[in-house]
């Protein structure tokens, strides 16, 4: 039984059988970290000594058979942009000071620390979280473990790391155009981003309605189980949802067979490596003659890319004109973003949102008629570490290469990314569900039967 290897859900099983304690599996992950973290980069922070204080404590409450919480004990790392209780967070900026008080823990953080997992340490993330890749002038370049000279993806690339290399069954990552599903796709996790407002942030994000937080993990009961931790309400953010009515993993595993689908390879302008989208059509048509009616259709709209790329830099202009100095160290990418977004005037930004909404009304007829949307989660592979853009690609902004991610932070629809295969490289490959606003659940249980299929 290697605890590194293990989900969430069979470590809290081992904890209650004791057959395991969460002070074992602490220290094997901790272990994990220190063996593999040198070439893959996923840490800026790691704190044994706090971690199995924590795991201490929690072997207590379950020697005692009173644990705290769904997943008390279970090793998780923090996204190193939300704020942590004792820990800096720096954003992988240079421009942020590490020696100031920190006092306060982000949602996200706190309730994670009410249930009682163990915090091992902090994951990488590119400059203030703004690109597709994980790299910083602070903090250098994230690897995928599936293959080291390739990129993690980004944002959330050094929790996506980390899940992939044993380095912790779970996480939250950010994705405020993609960056919780573009690295789950590349290093082939779980990757959930549940409808704007159903998990709370605090502060707020500068990236405003396009900004989600949701799980990374191994498999989607895991993201379930996160979800029901994570989605309780926090006063400090006003655009939070009602609290949910029922349990996403009392819901992530009812029948779905029956329900009609559509598949849209391209979105009707993407073009598609065709390795990626062979593997895709296959899984397709599994979950097809499984009984699930899929139905080959586009959703109806053009590609929103330059108001996307509007909104992203208004918004990066924003939180960069409050940070002092910053322009010196930033990211030169942040800075041409930052550019963008001082030149916008505020009819522009406000002719983008009305893109956007535009976009979520087509959205929401279209779901009238389908229950999801399945694409792939990204067009290409993970390509080599240490660049924005495919090498050779033409491309200049990282957007340009996520196509099938940031429309639906335009829209704040809920939308998953499961491995479903690899390449003959052996790069994973993830397929993206998308449903309505509102219908977590539904993605989740559509998801937990893609999974089981392809488990079958």
């Amino acid at each position: 039984m290697n605890p590194t290897e293990m989900t969430a859900v069979e470590l809290v099983a081992a904890y209650g059988a004791k057959e395991l304690s969460p002070v074992e599996a602490t220290n094997a992950v901790v272990d994990r970290i220190e063996e593999a973290d040198g070439e893959i980069n996923a840490f800026c922070l790691v704190d044994r000594e706090s971690a199995l204080e924590q795991a201490r404590a929690s072997e207590a409450r379950w020697q005692a058979g009173t644990p705290q919480g769904l997943l008390d004990g279970v090793p998780t790392s923090i996204k190193d942009i939300f704020l942590t209780k004792g820990w800096p967070t720096r954003r992988g900026s240079k421009a942020i000071d590490p020696d100031q008080p920190w006092e306060v823990d982000a949602p996200v953080t706190a309730r994670l620390r009410a249930d009682g997992m163990v915090f091992v340490g902090k994951n990488t993330t590119p400059e203030l979280a703004w690109k597709g890749v994980t790299d910083s002038p602070l903090t250098g370049i994230t690897r995928n473990p599936v293959d080291p000279r390739t990129t993690a993806g980004g944002s959330s690339g050094g929790a996506s790391a980390a899940i992939a290399a044993g380095m912790g069954p779970v996480c939250v990552g950010t994705d405020a155009g993609g960056s919780v599903r573009i690295p789950a796709s590349f290093c082939g996790i779980v990757g959930f981003k549940p409808t704007h407002g159903r998990v709370p942030m605090y502060p707020a994000s500068p990236f405003g309605p396009l900004a989600h937080a949701g799980p990374m993990t191994r498999t989607v009961e895991d993201a379930a189980l996160l979800m029901d931790i994570i989605s309780l309400p926090d006063h400090r953010d006003p655009t939070q949802l009602a609290p949910p009515r029922l349990t996403f993993r009392g819901e992530y595993n009812r029948e779905v067979t029956g329900l009609p689908v559509a598949y849209s390879k391209t979105l009707g302008y993407v073009q598609v490596d065709e390795e990626v989208g062979r593997i895709c059509d296959a899984v397709v048509a599994k979950i097809d003659a499984a009984g699930m009616p899929v139905t080959a259709v586009d959703p109806g709209f053009d590609d929103p890319l330059e108001p996307f790329k509007l909104l992203w830099g208004a918004s990066a202009a924003t939180l960069l004109r409050t940070m002092p100095g910053v322009r010196e160290t930033i990211d030169p990418g942040l800075g041409e973003a930052w550019d963008v977004g001082e030149a916008a005037s505020a009819v522009d930004v406000f002719e983008a949102r009305a893109v956007a909404a535009a976009l979520g009304i087509t959205m929401g007829a279209f779901h009238e008629q389908h229950n999801v949307l399945i694409t792939p989660t990204m067009p290409i592979p993970a390509f080599e570490a240490g660049h924005d853009v495919p090498p050779g690609s033409g491309m200049t902004h990282w957007a340009d290469w996520t196509p099938f991610t940031y429309p639906f932070n335009m829209t704040q629809q809920p939308a998953i990314s499961i491995p479903v295969g690899t390449t003959s490289a052996g790069l994973p490959v993830g397929l993206q569900i998308i449903g309505p606003r509102h219908s977590d659940d539904l993605v989740l249980a559509v998801a937990r039967f893609v999974e089981w299929l392809l488990a079958t």
